[in-house]
């Protein structure tokens, strides 16, 4: 999705007349955002086994009826997590993970309505087309894409293993990233021509924030999908010390690349991962920093690259504290909400940045 460029539409009638569109993404965002959210509690809660099956239409109401909860609790004692975990756990157990997995689930589809129908409407008033129709179509493909690799997150844990594969955790989880940071963009672009401008920075300062400002959104996106790595491997319990890992700032290169073939190191080892979750997060702040020392003094973009550090120096702070306290599920849930804003920010200060707006 386009990250530069804002409407015209100097020609309208009103002054704003796509901002029901505009608003519109913004709500859709807002629930992509809980969505992050909710499914980052269903993990911590290792709730996300609990539903067997994936049934779009079907399984959007939840079981009628003692017979039905005791026939989706069976289907439950069939997979491993149950009878190598929490074999003995009871029904009404079973009723507090099923419902997490199926809030989860019934967000996603509200997703699904909210983006489909007013998009659907504004395409029939005709303040959707060009472009931008093309867009919103994608955000939409991208949406019915992450359904499909939420269910093939899930299948990994059915057989053979007592939770989902960090793989197609972590790719579920940057997926979601995408297409936030995708929606916000699309949003922003709709602003009319001008609005919320005032002294843009130097074009030298431009030319090299501009670089920056991708390396850092890319950083970002690169630092979700560890953070799904090490969600996936249980990582954040295993070294719960900060700055040290183990006693080292820098672990010895025999323990990070103990597995062979090497590359498996990075999204199975269980040190290297987490040491790789905490290197892009010292990356990302730098990047930040050198991002609004590049700007300072710009207007705006000085003020939004400002606001882009703070947030990452308090998503590092919420990181280090959900490590050093064994991934408290408040502290945890703020981190990964945390991750949400950074991006947000991230990217309307690229998008502005490249429109000098």
């Amino acid at each position: 999705m386009a990250l530069s460029g804002t409407v015209d539409v100097s020609a309208a009638p009103a002054a704003d007349r796509l901002r029901p569109v505009r608003l519109w993404l913004y709500a859709v965002a807002a629930l992509i955002v809980l969505m992050v959210v909710v499914g980052g509690a269903t993990r911590l809660t290792e709730s996300g086994l609990s539903i067997t099956e994936w049934k779009p239409v079907t399984g959007t109401l939840p079981p009628l009826g003692e017979a039905a909860w005791q026939a989706e609790f069976e289907k439950y004692r069939q997979i491993p997590q149950y009878q190598q975990i929490n074999r003995g756990m009871s029904l009404d157990e079973f009723r507090t993970i099923f419902w997490w997995e199926w809030g989860h689930r019934l967000l996603g589809r509200l997703i699904g309505f909210v983006f489909l129908l007013p998009f659907l409407y504004f395409l029939w008033r005709g303040l959707v087309t060009g472009p931008l129709r093309w867009k919103l179509g994608g955000l939409f493909l991208l949406g019915g894409l992450q359904g499909a690799v939420g269910w093939w997150m899930v299948a990994s844990g059915l057989v053979g293993r007592v939770d989902v594969s960090q793989y197609r955790l972590a790719t579920h989880l940057t997926l979601a990233c995408v297409i936030l940071a995708a929606t916000v963009a699309v949003a922003d672009g709709l602003r009319p021509v001008g609005a919320g401008r005032a002294a843009a920075p130097q074009a030298r300062a431009v030319r090299f924030a501009v670089p920056l400002a991708w390396a850092l959104l890319l950083a970002v996106l690169v630092q979700i999908f560890l953070g799904g790595l090490v969600a996936g491997l249980d990582a954040g319990l295993t070294y719960t010390t900060w700055p040290l890992m183990d006693g080292h700032f820098i672990p010895p290169a025999a323990n990070l690349l103990v597995q062979q073939p090497a590359w498996r190191n990075l999204f199975e080892n269980v040190l290297t991962v987490q040491f790789n979750h905490r290197m892009m997060a010292y990356t990302v702040l730098a990047l930040a920093v050198v991002n609004w020392l590049a700007l300072r003094g710009g207007g705006p973009a000085a003020g939004r690259a400002a606001l882009v550090v703070g947030l990452v120096a308090a998503q590092a702070l919420l990181g280090i504290l959900t490590l050093i306290h064994q991934v408290p599920i408040d502290i945890a849930l703020a981190h990964q909400f945390g991750a949400t804003l950074v991006l947000i920010a991230a990217t309307l200060h690229l998008r502005r940045l490249r429109g000098t707006g």
